[in-house]
């Protein structure tokens, strides 16, 4: 699929616009010629072909004032029930934007306890404290320790009282390796050994996340009826898939963790992982890779989606968006639809390997099987200031191994998908009602 560079004659209103970095420009602001968008669903005419920039031509300041909008948390749409309050808000848009996907999935979670996040912020915070040169990292990684050590004292009863009834035995003892996780990572602190400190706050903030998720306790809203009877992931659930490399010597294959997250966006990751048990994917050729998206789900065939084999039709789905301050997702249209061009997606397009939905450009309901991963560059799409954000339906992260996205080419094959934990969460399987 072509595109076209934003001329004197391309319309704001009739275009889809999006931030690249083309090779030899700094910046490039794109609308689509065609009723297509750099991440709509390949269609039987454009298989196989690659998104492709033409040309450098406008400026950097004008690009960002076309496309962006500042985020504001004045805005009535931040007026929060069961979902976490401001200081979550103020966390995930002051200051630099939370790259990290194991950070991001943690502050996605339909929570409100902030004892724990508490705990959790300074942990995450000690990723910064390394990035200064040498051992003089390490005397912000002490604070950042001593931070979080403080948190968990005062907090700790807080914390567990947020814990679900019947998860309190395991949020006790999560909570007693944290604290001698901390206890660890001090010593390791002060024996300067700084290549240690990476993999302790990794373990720290995996056992973080394990608390957080034994608050919930149940599936917090109710699905809309029209997609009630849809697959659905209530919870999360996590998949690797298998990737063979073909013409690089040095990458022969490559499995990629994902994490789908169904507190969000349960029609769009209960539909994927759908798939994957029905093996919809495996076999299946990258098909789309060209620096800005990694794109796969066309299948062979006049088909642009998964034709349902118990209906003979394309199951097609909702675009589903998660919005901060909300108790339940949008459904069918975007937010700027909506009119609500300040609300945060609770999960954004920040990380390497942000995972979504492609769909037909002016059909919001369209998408099927076709998925696309963001080769992530912040700094030209801000987060939630982007075209991208509330336009398309993220459902997920890749959480290991998703540098090696970049090295993904039109060709390289999707040797498997497999479950690896989450598929009790998967309610209404279609898999196991026709194979």
């Amino acid at each position: 699929m072509a595109a076209t560079l934003l001329s004197s004659h391309c319309s704001l209103s009739s275009f889809s616009l999006s931030l690249v970095r083309p090779r030899n420009c700094h910046v490039a602001v794109l609308c689509s010629a065609s009723p297509k968008s750099p991440l709509s669903t390949v269609t039987q005419n454009e298989k196989k072909k690659s998104f492709s920039l033409k040309k450098c031509a406008i400026s950097l300041a004008l690009a960002i004032g076309l496309v962006t909008i500042t985020p504001s948390i004045d805005s009535p749409s931040y007026a929060l029930t069961n979902w976490p309050a401001l200081p979550d808000v103020s966390v995930l848009i002051s200051g630099p934007p939370i790259k990290d996907p194991g950070a991001l999935l943690r502050y996605a979670l339909p929570i409100n306890n902030k004892a724990i996040r508490e705990v959790q912020k300074p942990l995450e915070d000690i990723t910064e404290s390394l990035k200064v040169a040498g051992v003089r990292a390490l005397d912000s990684v002490e604070r950042n320790v001593r931070q979080a050590s403080r948190a968990l004292n005062q907090g700790k009863d807080l914390i567990l009282a947020g814990v679900a009834e019947s998860k309190k035995e395991e949020g006790k003892d999560l909570l007693e390796k944290i604290s001698a996780g901390l206890d660890d990572l001090q010593k390791i602190v002060e024996d300067r050994n700084r290549d240690a400190v990476a993999p302790k706050q990794k373990e720290l903030l995996q056992y973080v996340g394990s608390v957080e998720e034994d608050m919930i306790d149940r599936f917090p809203y109710e699905v809309p009826e029209e997609y009630s009877m849809m697959p659905l992931l209530k919870g999360r659930a996590t998949v690797d898939m298998k990737v063979k490399i073909k013409d690089n010597p040095n990458l022969q294959e490559t499995v990629f963790r994902i994490v789908l997250d169904g507190y969000n966006a349960p029609v769009t990751a209960g539909n994927f992982l759908d798939l994957v048990e029905r093996h919809f994917y495996d076999g299946m050729e990258i098909q789309r890779a060209d620096g800005f998206v990694v794109q796969t789900g066309d299948p062979e065939g006049p088909a642009e989606g998964f034709v349902d084999p118990s209906t003979g039709k394309t199951r097609t789905i909702p675009l589903e968006v998660m919005a901060v301050g909300d108790t339940a997702p949008v459904y069918g249209e975007t937010l700027e639809e909506l009119g609500r061009y300040k609300a945060q997606t609770r999960l954004p397009f920040n990380a390497f390997g942000t995972m979504a939905m492609a769909r037909e450009e002016f059909d919001n309901n369209s998408a099927s099987s076709q998925v696309f991963w963001l080769l992530k560059e912040s700094e030209l799409t801000p987060s939630n200031a982007n075209i991208l954000d509330g336009r398309y339906a993220v459902f997920g992260y890749v959480v290991e191994n998703e540098d090696f996205l970049a090295d993904l080419k039109v060709g390289d094959v999707i040797e498997s998908i497999q479950v690896v934990n989450g598929i009790e969460n998967l309610t209404n399987p279609s898999y196991k009602i026709v194979g």
